[in-house]
């Protein structure tokens, strides 16, 4: 028979996906020999697969990244995405790329009506097109990965036809004073999207900062504001303040605490 620490088990994988043994133990504050005999029945009964040092639920095991990475840090994602959200007028035109967190953004922006959205985002398209009185516009080009997003060259033409009032990207990384990314089809799209605003903004969470990616996308200077789910470090903070970027930090309980 299962025990409560076997659901909480459980619950922890289908909200993270795989998850390291030592990061479970700490999680639930018990040894790891503890962990390892909790999780054995899990895997004898065939709920959960074991791999190198981490087990996640056997029915992810084949599941696409992007699923994947929808699921980390969900609670976080969903906390700046509707504190992002709420800064967004109904009739307004919204630009977004593509990212998980951008993802949470589009479902938080549902209840808003007569939007128009730009995008190259296809999960975002597909979650707004519903909207009442929306207008969505899918960049053309080709859908690269499982996370449907539209790059290359002619996305980046789409998009400059466009102007709009808010321009919200995503981010593999933030250190120093810049914005990064990991690809230089992404960092290209995102430069269009900020070039194409009234307001630039940056979503993202906590775990990105402290990250170096391969390729800059922007400096603080070519943002307006920032949200995210924790504070910053004491230089983040100083460079987003000198930049004038308005910074807010999110979370369930308290949806938005500004900092300037």
């Amino acid at each position: 028979m299962l025990s409560k620490r076997h659901a909480e088990i459980l619950k922890i994988l289908d909200t993270q996906g795989t998850v390291t043994i030592s990061a479970l133990a700490e999680a639930m504050e018990v040894s790891l020999e503890t962990i390892r005999r909790d999780v054995r029945p899990l895997v004898d009964g065939g709920a959960v697969l074991r791999m190198h040092g981490a087990i996640s639920l056997t029915s992810q095991a084949g599941e696409a990244p992007f699923r994947r990475r929808m699921r980390e840090n969900a609670t976080a994602k969903q906390a700046i995405a509707a504190a992002a959200s709420a800064t967004v007028r109904h009739g307004d035109a919204v630009m977004m790329d593509t990212g998980t967190t951008t993802s949470f953004l589009a479902r938080a922006l549902a209840g808003h009506k007569r939007l128009t959205i730009i995008t190259n985002s296809t999960d975002a398209a597909r979650t707004l097109a519903a909207g009442e009185g929306n207008r969505v516009f899918l960049a053309g080009g080709q859908i690269i990965g499982d996370s449907g997003a539209v790059l290359g060259a002619q996305a980046v033409r789409f998009v400059t036809g466009f102007s709009a009032a808010h321009a919200f990207i995503s981010a593999g990384a933030v250190d120093g004073t810049e914005v990064m990314d990991y690809e230089e089809s992404e960092m290209e799209f995102a430069r269009a999207l900020l070039s194409r605003a009234e307001r630039r903004v940056l979503i993202t969470d906590a775990t990105k900062f402290g990250r170096r990616g391969l390729v800059t996308v922007c400096g603080f200077d070519g943002l307006d504001a920032l949200f995210t789910d924790a504070p910053v470090s004491d230089p983040i903070a100083s460079g987003l303040k000198q930049a004038g970027v308005k910074l807010t930090v999110a979370n369930g309980s308290n949806p938005a605490e500004t900092h300037q």
